[in-house]
């Protein structure tokens, strides 16, 4: 069994918040009020309580929250395998159901994406955000995104991957889609029409062509003149009716579903945006 600590319990915007430390890495799981049938969840990847509309929606309709921090690994096969380790705990100790809806905010997406086609049976769906999809992009900078040379360098260091080897690599999620479109594994992206820091036709653009090209169900939320932030949309009525839509666990009295106002389609409202460090792709 993992080795897993007891949580320290606190408040978190009006939820009991767990904190805890799982496979030697810091974990967050809040608690739902009451959870819904089924216990369903969704797997932040990224940037903890970073723009956290859906959060909040899904927790107040009876979904857990979980985050497991392997930040710095990018995705690499490392840091899927304390994901792994986290899912054992989750469903053993929390009894959350065997699906789980993945959320990858920006270079989250990696950790998301490659996940889910690791474990494609236990992904009820994606709901990806200014995602980073194919490395080379971003933070390698190899097409038309700036790119950040310490993350490449620590992104090849994770890896275990050489300048080449890196350039070469078949292993991005760009390249491995057929999993999750053989599981019926549906996907939601959500991305700024003017993201420069990651170049919607290096990312999410070739993420929509190939996974459509394969069968797979997939739909996107452009929002014209927004670049890489804010994330996700203020008023997050969409994704969540996508990610009810799809949890097919929860039964309609128990989602309790909100009802924010519904901007007009592909846009967000504005938003404060965090501190960045670099692009924080």
């Amino acid at each position: 069994m993992t080795a897993a600590t007891d949580p320290a319990v606190s408040e978190w915007k009006g939820f009991v918040r767990h904190d805890r430390v799982v496979d030697g890495r810091a974990a967050i799981v809040v608690l739902p009020r009451s959870a819904a049938r089924g216990r369903p969840w969704i797997w932040r990847t990224e940037f903890f309580g970073v723009f956290d509309w859906v959060d909040l929606a899904l927790l107040e309709a009876g979904f857990h929250l979980a985050y497991i921090d392997v930040t710095d690994m990018y995705g690499a096969p490392r840091a899927l395998d304390h994901m792994d380790r986290f899912y054992e705990v989750l469903r053993q100790t929390y009894r959350l159901s065997p699906k789980v809806v993945l959320e990858g905010f920006s270079r989250g997406a990696l950790f998301a994406l490659n996940w889910a086609i690791r474990r494609p049976t236990q992904t009820q769906c994606l709901y990806l955000d200014a995602p980073v999809c194919d490395f080379r992009s971003w933070p390698g900078g190899k097409g038309r995104a700036p790119g950040s040379p310490e993350d490449w360098t620590r992104l090849k260091a994770s890896y275990g991957l050489t300048e080449d080897q890196a350039a070469a690599y078949a292993g991005n999620p760009l390249d491995n889609l057929e999993p999750l479109a053989a599981a019926a594994v549906p996907i939601l992206a959500v991305y700024g029409e003017a993201d420069l820091d990651l170049p919607i036709e290096e990312n999410v653009l070739v993420l929509l062509a190939r996974f459509r090209g394969l069968g797979g169900e997939i739909l996107t939320i452009g929002k014209p003149g927004v670049g890489h932030h804010p994330h996700s949309l203020e008023a997050p009525a969409p994704i969540v009716d996508f990610i009810l839509a799809h949890s097919r666990s929860c039964d309609e009295p128990a989602r309790r579903r909100p009802r924010p106002a519904r901007p007009s389609p592909g846009r967000s409202s504005p938003a404060a945006r965090p501190p960045r460090r670099g692009p924080r792709p």
